[in-house]
């Protein structure tokens, strides 16, 4: 996961998950601890989800039968076990799950398999990814009834955010990170998101963040990250560009130069 499109991938399976994390409590944003989420098969949109869940602090399980896909998952930080049973798979996932942990772990088999060994073992996921509209995919026969996932492109009735830096990123998004989360409520999904997307979409995330939200919102960060290049907080060009009310708004807070000696 290495370019734009991959991170907004995950950004819409994290708005996907929204309705299933609740309401944020009095002092702790919304989250999917102590849920299991299955996600099926390790493809593009199966890492997108189980990064989105990460970030939601649920417990996943995935699976796929292709070994280069096992590796990149692991390589990637995608998941945090790779195992070669169901069994193995779920002694990690009860014991996080009772602690309301965030893990994931992947079976090296064929999601066909473990959907039918889940079914078997009466496994009844809380949720279950069941693809996007373009791509379906079925989330497993099981015998209770799991709420689906699925992803959807945005229906532009949110504005929409990306911010990159030309140079440096592991030491200026950060920053740009806790700037942009302390210009929104901190206990909500979107607070989340901006909190947590650097730590797990790895280097999908390494330049940009992309954010929907409302155009409040939208406005406020564009205006704190300019705010903050004007103080000397972030010293290096940032870009921005935005899509308000569907006109494209686009700005760059660059750090003024300096004297020249002498002056």
């Amino acid at each position: 996961m290495n370019s734009t499109n991959s991170i907004e991938t995950v950004e819409r399976a994290f708005a996907a998950l929204a309705p299933a994390a609740g309401k944020p409590g009095a002092d702790a944003s919304p989250g999917l601890g102590g849920k299991l989420l299955y996600a099926g098969e390790l493809d593009q949109p199966g890492c997108a989800l189980v990064v989105a869940a990460n970030i939601g602090g649920a417990a996943t399980l995935a699976a796929t039968g292709d070994p280069a896909a096992q590796r990149q998952a692991v390589r990637d930080g995608v998941v945090d076990f790779l195992v070669t049973s169901l069994d193995e798979a779920l002694r990690i996932l009860k014991n996080e799950i009772r602690k309301g942990a965030t893990v994931a772990v992947c079976v090296a088999a064929s999601p066909a398999t473990v959907e039918r060994e889940m079914i078997e073992r009466g496994v009844l996921p809380d949720l279950a990814f069941a693809g996007s509209e373009a791509e379906p995919r079925s989330p497993g026969e099981f015998g209770g009834h799991p709420e689906c996932i699925r992803l959807e492109a945005a229906d532009g009735s949110e504005a929409y955010l990306q911010w990159q830096v030309e140079e440096s990123p592991a030491r200026w998004m950060p920053k740009l990170d806790a700037i942009a989360c302390g210009l929104v409520n901190e206990n909500s999904w979107t607070g989340r998101w901006l909190r947590l997307a650097g730590r797990y979409c790895g280097r999908a995330a390494q330049g940009i963040r992309v954010l929907h939200c409302e155009s409040e919102i939208v406005m406020r960060i564009m205006g704190g990250i300019s705010e903050a290049v004007k103080r000397g907080e972030i010293a290096v060009p940032v870009h921005m560009g935005a899509i308000i009310d569907g006109q494209e708004v686009t700005a760059v807070a660059s750090p003024a130069a300096e004297p020249p000696v002498g002056s």
